[in-house]
C-alpha cells in the first residue's frame, strides 16, 4: 500500500516543520505550504488523501478555502488554528471540514487524528458502492452529486456525504447521537452536536425536504435520527 499522502498549508515555517517531522516519521508522505495560491495550483497536479488547513492564511479566508475543498475535493479536511471559539469550530465542521485541532497541539495527537480518519474512510461496507439510489434520486459518492429522477444536479460536500451514505447504509434504523459520533469521530460535544445538525439540515434542503415535515430524514427527538427512504446500491 502506497504511503497517504498528507498536504500541509500554514503560514509559519516552524509549525509546518513539526506536522511534516511527526507525519514522516509515522510513515505519510508530506507536502507542504505556506500560501493558498501555490497550495490550491499543486492540487491542480496532485490528490492529497488529507489537507491540513490553517484558518489564517496571508492570501486567502480560511475558512472559504475550506468550503471550496469540502465541495471539490475527496480528501479529508482537518482545520488547524489558534481559534478556539466554539463558534470558529462549528463553522469551520458546517463548512465541509472533517475534523478541527485547536493551537497549541500535540504532534502525536495530529497523527492519531489522522490515522483515525483514513481508517473510518477505508471502512466502508462491502455491500456499499459508490452509487446508491433512493426515492427518485442517485448519490454519487465518488463525484459527490446528487441526481435528482428530473436530472437536476445538486452538489454535496464530503463531510455532508459522510452523513448521507451513513444514512443510505442503515436505512430504517434509528441512528443514535452516540453512533453518529463514533462512526463520523471527533470529540462529543456542543460542537460536534452543532456540526451535525447542520449538515442534516443542509442534506433535507439539498433533497427538497420539507423542514416542518421531512419525509426521509426523521427526527426522533431525544433518540436520534432514521432515513425513511427505499435504498438500493449500485
Amino acid at each position: 500500500m502506497s504511503q497517504p499522502h498528507v498536504a500541509i498549508l500554514d503560514d509559519e515555517a516552524e509549525i509546518r516543520r513539526i506536522l511534516a517531522d511527526a507525519l514522516t516519521e509515522a510513515g505519510f508522505r508530506t507536502s507542504t505550504y505556506s500560501r493558498a495560491t501555490e497550495f490550491e495550483a499543486a492540487l491542480k497536479r496532485t490528490a492529497p488523501d488529507v489537507c491540513l488547513v490553517d484558518l489564517g492564511l496571508p492570501d486567502r479566508d480560511g475558512l472559504a478555502l475550506v468550503h471550496r475543498l469540502a465541495l471539490e475535493s475527496g480528501a479529508t479536511i482537518i482545520i488547524i488554528s489558534g481559534r478556539a471559539n466554539i463558534n470558529d469550530r462549528v463553522t469551520g465542521l458546517e463548512l465541509g471540514a472533517d475534523d478541527y485541532i485547536i493551537k497549541p497541539f500535540e504532534p502525536a495527537e495530529v497523527v492519531a487524528r489522522i490515522r483515525a480518519r483514513l481508517r473510518k474512510t477505508r471502512r466502508a461496507p462491502e455491500s456499499a458502492g459508490s452509487l446508491a439510489q433512493f426515492n427518485g434520486w442517485q448519490a454519487h459518492f465518488d463525484r459527490y452529486l446528487l441526481i435528482g429522477d428530473d436530472g437536476n444536479e445538486v452538489p454535496f460536500s464530503h463531510a455532508e456525504g459522510e452523513v448521507l451514505r451513513m444514512f443510505l447504509e442503515a436505512p430504517k434504523r434509528l441512528i443514535s447521537r452516540t453512533q453518529m459520533q463514533e462512526s463520523l469521530g471527533g470529540a462529543a460535544g456542543e460542537s460536534f452536536d452543532r456540526a451535525m445538525d447542520v449538515r442534516i439540515s443542509r442534506l433535507r434542503a439539498k433533497l427538497g425536504e420539507d423542514p416542518k415535515n421531512p419525509r426521509l430524514i426523521k427526527t426522533i427527538y431525544g433518540a436520534g435520527y432514521i432515513f425513511l427512504g427505499e435504498v438500493t446500491w449500485a
